[in-house]
């Protein structure tokens, strides 16, 4: 049996994930989570083979929970599952250690096949996206992306600055690099081509 933690904010899309799975003879859905945290949590009790999971959510990303199932070694491997057809977060995905990156209106027969693949060492990546991801590479760095990301949320430089344990004015230099990099008006304009590009 393959075992499967899902990791999946909404609790409607949760359950239909659940049982198209659990149909499947040879896959166990042990685990459910609603947020990162909790869902890394389950990994570390349960060691599934696989995780599904969303990129957004609270907490903790899909993105930074694959990274953390990574760092802490454990014998999980990640697929993420997302509505976002944008080549830089499969890019991300990929350097986080995840092993699948499907959309979630992929035919839903290619789910359990995709656990199958991931679960017996495989990679299983949407075709399109993967030829676009290294097209265009992510000029951020991750300092920059936080700091852009806490500007897209609407936080002043001083509240940013506290977050991130940084001055003011090194906080004002990632923003003026990240503004530059990306040919940015403002920090708003950068947030959203940077949002745009999945960089975020």
């Amino acid at each position: 049996m393959i075992r499967v933690v899902i990791a999946e904010d909404q609790a409607m899309v949760l359950g239909a994930l659940s049982a198209l799975l659990e149909i499947e003879s040879d896959i166990e859905v042990i685990g459910k989570a609603h947020d990162g945290v909790s869902a890394l949590e389950t990994c570390r009790k349960q060691r599934p083979d696989v995780l599904l999971t969303d990129i957004e959510m609270p907490a903790m990303t899909g993105l930074e929970l694959a990274a953390a199932i990574r760092a802490e070694s454990l014998p999980t491997r990640v697929i993420i599952l997302t509505t976002f057809a944008r080549s830089g977060y499969l890019r991300r995905a990929l350097d986080s250690g995840a092993s699948g990156y499907l959309l979630k209106d992929s035919p839903s027969e290619q789910l359990a096949n995709a656990v199958r693949r991931v679960a017996q060492g495989g990679r299983v990546i949407d075709s399109d996206l993967a030829t676009e991801a290294w097209t265009e590479a992510d000029p951020l760095t991750e300092r920059e992306r936080q700091v852009l990301r806490l500007a897209g949320e609407g936080r002043s430089g001083t509240e940013i600055s506290g977050a991130l344990g940084l001055t003011e004015g090194t906080v004002r230099n990632y923003l003026s690099d990240a503004i530059s990099k990306l040919g940015a008006g403002n920090r708003v304009e950068a947030w959203r081509i940077a949002r745009e590009k999945g960089w975020l």
